[in-house]
């Protein structure tokens, strides 16, 4: 024990003793953290899935990808290339992240407002319907008519990444909106993908996914809270999804909505608890019993876990998983795709990209301004309609929803033809948009952000006073509002 923790080293946050190995690892949780830092993976993945399919090993790479994995129980059999496995299995968690975000914008975060809502949706609504409305007027009539759905999203981990390489010349309304813009937008694309590219629908099957979902609100209800219960009704509610003809990653998206949003501890009550199950401990501590003092951290255990929403815990635990494992690995499984020159004037290419290098810009600001015309929305603080533009072209960066969906619409040579216009479009919006905001956001210049930081602190405070308030506020739980039930929220 004594070469893994250090007595004389304590957390002089906590006064806890920290490990060397929570030492060392510290700057790699920080990292995997970092929403932003996800994106610039994705585009390492990208560019290695391209090299690899225009490569002399690309043959390699696509019979990789088809590789079947069997799973059977009895009479049932899944038999899947292990590309469906990923983009029909894993994509279901990344959807039901999806889903939890969502559900904390429109419960806890700027949706929950309808005045900071209203400009994102709307803008949103126009960046979707222009996008497909230019696809379709190219296309329509066309063998690839039925993508038009390609360039209606978009992706939220990119457009985090290059709002961090803007830094904080980015006016904080602006990344608030276009973040609620990304996530209006992930609605209308899981709105799209249920109603659109659904086939051969079977309603049995959509029954029993009901009763799976009816089964989960019962056990929220009546305050079960193993998660392990909930993984298997949520398996069961997905293979129902996938005989059902509905896109089983809708399924993740509806256990998302379906995950509680209130930690059943508030923060009225979770002090009270607090004191009676420590006071339990210490009379557990004095009696000597072993049974005692471990039923007494059990409940301890549990006060502090149910401090936290299911919501909050379950979308902090899953973050690092979908954004580092499982949004790489669609990446590196759906871009690698043969770039030849004659192809990046197909007219299905052609669609995509217009749809969103033109079409978003267009519909976003031009329902914006005609919502601000109305007077039921505003645009945000110190920002004008030149950066509006910007954030709008920066918003054509479609690339995972987009060739998600891309694979649901098209086949073949059609399909490639789309990702390949997904790719350059999503790289040329990335472009426009950061260039816009670079030349239409004033410089910061040190002494500005100098001021900015005094006036977030507020007046300048004696160092030993800063140091116990950090401690302090690094030893506080994260209590949250139980609207006055007494400190215990059923949800």
């Amino acid at each position: 024990m004594s070469d893994t923790i250090s007595p004389s080293e304590p957390d002089m946050a906590c006064g806890m003793p920290e490990t060397r190995i929570g030492r060392w690892t510290q700057p790699f949780v920080r990292f995997f953290q970092i929403q932003s830092t996800s994106g610039f993976l994705l585009i390492a993945c990208t560019a290695i899935a391209l090299l690899l399919a225009n490569s002399p090993w690309s043959a390699s790479f696509a019979e990789f990808w088809q590789i079947r994995l069997r799973i059977s129980v009895g009479q049932f059999e899944l038999d899947k290339p292990l590309l469906l496995w990923l983009n029909d299995g894993l994509m279901t968690v990344f959807f039901f992240v999806v889903g939890l975000e969502i559900k904390r914008e429109f419960m806890l975060g700027e949706l929950r407002d309808p005045r900071n809502a209203a400009l994102p949706i709307v803008a949103a609504i126009g960046g979707m319907i222009v996008p497909a409305g230019i696809y379709f007027l190219l296309q329509s009539g066309q063998p690839g008519q039925s993508g038009w759905g390609i360039p209606v999203a978009t992706d939220i981990a990119f457009v985090a990444g290059f709002l961090a390489l803007l830094g904080s010349r980015l006016p904080t309304g602006l990344k608030i909106m276009l973040m609620s813009l990304a996530i209006a937008d992930d609605i209308g694309a899981i709105l799209i993908i249920a109603f659109f590219y659904s086939t051969d629908i079977s309603f049995v099957a959509l029954g029993f996914a009901a009763v799976g979902f009816g089964v989960t609100y019962i056990l929220n209800r009546i305050g079960v809270r193993q998660v392990s219960i909930y993984f298997l009704v949520g398996a069961g509610v997905w293979l129902a999804f996938l005989k059902s003809g509905v896109h089983p990653t809708v399924a993740g998206v509806l256990l998302g909505f379906l995950t509680p949003s209130k930690a059943w501890v508030g923060s009225r009550g979770f002090p009270i608890v607090l004191t009676k199950v420590l006071e339990r401990l210490v009379k557990s501590s004095n009696e000597s019993t072993q049974k005692q003092r471990h039923r007494a951290l059990s409940r301890l255990a549990t006060t502090a876990r149910e401090g936290t929403s299911p919501l909050e815990r379950l979308e902090f635990g899953l973050h690092p998983w979908v954004a580092f494992l499982i949004m790489p690995l669609f990446a590196l499984a759906n871009s690698g795709v043969s770039i030849e020159v004659a192809r990046l004037g197909s007219p299905v290419a052609i669609a995509v990209a217009a749809g969103l290098v033109l079409g978003k810009p267009i519909g976003i600001v031009l329902f914006s301004w005609i919502a601000t015309k109305l007077g039921f929305a505003r645009l945000p603080a110190k920002v004008s309609w030149k950066i509006m533009f910007g954030a709008a072209c920066m918003a054509g960066i479609g690339f995972t929803m987009s060739i998600f969906i891309a694979g649901l619409a098209l086949q073949g040579a059609l399909l490639d033809d789309g990702k390949i216009g997904t790719l350059v479009g999503s790289t040329i919006s990335a472009v426009f948009g950061c260039s816009l905001l670079l030349m239409f956001i004033p410089k910061i210049s040190e002494a500005a952000v100098g001021l900015q930081k005094q006036q977030a602190d507020g007046k300048e405070r004696p160092e030993s006073q800063a140091s116990d308030e950090n401690m302090q506020v690094q030893c506080e739980d994260r209590w949250r509002d139980d609207g006055g039930q007494g400190g215990f929220n059923k949800e």
